[in-house]
C-alpha cells in the first residue's frame, strides 16, 4: 500500500497574482522551489490507486444532510468546527493562505479558469476533452461569502475551489490525474452570499492536514478572466470526520497520513490550529457529508 508524499512542506501564503509577478519568466521548477517541494514525483507514493479516479460517484448523495442520514440509520457526523462568524455580523477576514503549486489558475502552468465549463456546481467530473470522474465519499461544500466589515453578503462574488482526489493527486498536475481537471470549479454567490459545490472527500497526503483550496473573486468575470483574487485561503476538515471517512474503502493510505500530522503541526493551519478555517460538518459517510464555512473578506 502506498502513502502520499507532501506536496506542501512550506505551504505559506502566496497569492496567484503575487506568484505571477514574482516569478514571471521562470519555469515551474523555480515556482515549486519558492513554495517548497510541494510536488509529487514518480518515487512518491499516494493513497490508493490513481486509476480509481475514473469511476463514477452517484451525484445525488452529496447533498444529503444529517437529518436524512439519521432517519436512514446511517452513522451521522455532527462534528462542529470552530467556524468563523456567520453572515450578518462583522468579523475578522478569513486568513490569507497559499494556493500552493497546483492552483490550475494560470499562475503555475495549466489554467482551468479560462476553460469553458469551469463555472459549475458539480466538480467531480472533468470538463472539455477530459472525461474522468473522481471517486470517493460524497461531499457538499457550502460557503457564505460576506463583507467582513459589515457581515453583509457579497452577492455576485465568485469562489474557485479545488482539492486533491481520493488518491492524494491534484488534477492537471499529479500522476494519472494530470490529464484530468476534475475537483476544480467556480460558483457565483447568490443574494445571501451562498456558494455550493458537489464533490468528494479529499485524501490526507503526507505532511498536510486534509484541506480544500479557495480563491475568492469580486466577480465571476474576474475569476475566469485573469483578475486578482480578493482572498486566497483554505478550508480544514475536523479530525473526527476525517477518521470516519478514511475508514472506508479507497482511503486506506490516508489513515496513516492523518496520524502523522495535526492541525497544530500543519504548516498552514498551525498558527491558530485552523480555528478560523475549520469546517462545520453534518451528514454521514454513507449518505454524504456537508462541510460549511463562512468566508468573510
Amino acid at each position: 500500500m502506498k502513502s502520499a508524499v507532501n506536496p506542501f512542506p512550506n505551504d505559506r501564503p502566496l497569492s496567484r497574482r503575487t506568484a505571477l509577478s514574482a516569478f514571471a519568466g521562470l519555469g515551474a521548477v523555480a515556482f515549486l522551489a519558492a513554495c517548497g517541494s510541494d510536488s509529487k514525483s514518480s518515487s512518491s507514493s499516494s493513497p490508493a490507486s490513481p486509476t480509481s479516479t475514473d469511476a463514477t460517484t452517484s451525484p445525488s448523495a452529496a447533498s444529503t444532510d444529517s437529518t436524512t442520514a439519521a432517519t436512514t440509520g446511517s452513522t451521522t457526523s455532527s462534528t462542529t468546527g470552530s467556524t468563523n462568524a456567520a453572515a450578518g455580523a462583522a468579523t475578522d477576514p478569513i486568513p490569507e493562505e497559499t494556493g500552493g503549486p497546483f492552483p490550475g489558475d494560470g499562475s503555475n502552468g495549466p489554467d482551468i479558469l479560462s476553460q469553458e465549463g469551469v463555472v459549475r456546481n458539480d466538480i467531480r467530473t472533468s470538463v472539455g476533452s477530459a472525461s474522468g470522474t473522481a471517486e470517493g465519499v460524497p461531499l457538499t461544500l457550502n460557503f457564505v461569502v460576506t463583507d467582513s466589515s459589515t457581515g453583509g453578503p457579497l452577492e455576485g462574488s465568485a469562489v474557485y475551489a479545488w482539492h486533491c482526489d481520493r488518491d492524494g493527486a491534484y488534477s492537471m498536475y499529479s500522476g494519472s490525474a494530470s490529464g484530468e481537471n476534475y475537483l476544480r470549479g467556480v460558483q457565483v454567490a447568490d443574494s445571501s452570499g451562498n456558494v455550493s459545490f458537489t464533490s468528494v472527500y479529499p485524501a490526507a497526503y503526507s505532511g498536510r492536514w486534509p484541506h480544500v483550496h479557495l480563491e475568492i473573486y469580486a466577480t465571476v468575470d474576474d475569476a475566469t478572466g485573469g483578475g486578482q483574487p480578493l482572498r486566497t485561503t483554505q478550508l480544514a476538515f475536523p479530525e473526527e470526520t476525517c477518521a470516519e471517512v478514511y475508514a472506508t474503502d479507497g482511503y486506506e493510505a490516508s489513515v496513516r497520513n492523518l496520524s502523522q500530522t495535526s492541525l497544530s503541526s500543519d504548516n498552514v493551519f498551525s498558527d491558530d490550529e485552523g480555528v478560523h478555517e475549520l469546517a462545520t460538518m453534518t451528514g454521514s459517510v454513507a449518505s454524504g457529508l456537508v462541510a460549511t464555512l463562512a468566508l468573510p473578506i
